[in-house]
């Protein structure tokens, strides 16, 4: 077990609120006991990945500044239930349960069965904690209490499921990830006299909920269009456009929009790379599309904070890069 006691420290150095009966429960927990990875770089604050799945998905435990802001905006006490959307190898849920005690319950609720498998047997000798199979995010589960008091999405989502917002007893809330693939919103939804009250918490990067999402996959061009838009918006705000590169951009967007739903990715439907609809626009726009590429590549692996982390060298080879 790495030195958690110091990050914890560092944690609190750095300004980062948590209570005791958060630090106890970190300390009282190994986290290479919810991993099949090397957990070392979890002790210099960085997210680990728990399993990758048959199809190649990889799925992260959020690093530790993350795992206890989430705990501390959660507002945990004993004795109550809790429902969590995403497993994070169950590594959240065990902390969960020993912060509400054995009078409280810990629901863990995954869309993929070889994650929902895993976890459970992470699980196995915690009495207060349930895993279940989840047909789809945005689909109610079946079997579940009505009642929802404390909800936490472990995962990227553009909108909190209408389920969970029906569900949210009054002075209840959910803690989620809202936004895209590039980055969200921490966001506390707290349900006030039959209103869904947000509050942004912050800027976050999550990887999505649902494991199969993160599979590599060519991008579309209407997300290819989505970042052009946000990284021009950067680049505009900095002045950093010459001559008539934004004017030539904003014409990319608009034929990248154009191009048919059903147009195959690059390098499939027989169709050579060259010669795909998307790499000519690209390419016949690339001396101002080449302008916005550093923006491109930030929102596409954005650099995460790492506050507890000590120096170490995160350019070895026992460290790769993953989201929260």
């Amino acid at each position: 077990m790495g030195d958690m006691a110091g990050l914890l420290k560092r944690l609190q150095a750095s300004g980062i609120a948590f209570g005791d009966e958060i630090k106890d429960a970190m300390l009282s927990l190994d986290v290479s006991d919810f991993t099949d990875y090397c957990s070392e770089a979890f002790y210099h604050d960085r997210p680990i990945p728990f399993m990758e799945s048959s199809t190649g998905g990889v799925k992260t435990i959020s690093a530790p500044h993350m795992i206890v802001s989430l705990l501390h905006h959660l507002e945990l006490a004993e004795g109550q239930e809790v429902l969590i959307l995403g497993s994070k190898g169950g590594y959240l849920a065990a902390l969960v349960a020993l912060i509400v005690g054995e009078e409280g319950t810990v629901r863990v609720l995954d869309p993929n069965n070889e994650v929902v498998n895993y976890t459970r047997s992470n699980l196995s000798h915690w009495p207060t904690v349930e895993v279940r199979s989840l047909e789809s995010v945005c689909i109610a589960p079946v079997a579940i209490p009505g009642d929802l008091n404390r909800v936490l999405v472990t995962g990227q989502i553009t909108e909190l499921p209408m389920w969970i917002k029906e569900r949210i007893v009054d002075g209840g809330f959910a803690l989620a990830p809202i936004g895209n693939s590039t980055g969200q919103e921490l966001q506390k939804i707290e349900k006030q006299d039959e209103m869904l009250i947000p509050t942004d918490l912050g800027p976050v990067a999550f990887g999505p909920v649902d494991i199969k999402d993160s599979e590599e996959k060519p991008i579309s061009p209407d997300e290819l269009a989505d970042l052009i838009e946000l990284a021009c918006e950067t680049a505009g705000e900095l002045g950093l456009f010459e001559g008539n590169e934004e004017e030539e951009l904003q014409d990319l967007v608009a034929e990248l929009r154009m191009l048919p739903d059903d147009l195959p990715p690059c390098g499939e439907g027989g169709i050579p790379v060259e010669e795909h609809p998307m790499v000519q626009l690209m390419w016949r726009s690339s001396p101002a599309f080449l302008s916005i590429w550093p923006f491109l590549q930030l929102m596409m692996h954005p650099t995460l904070a790492s506050p507890g982390a000590q120096d170490w060298d995160f350019s070895s080879d026992e460290f790769d890069e993953f989201t929260a």
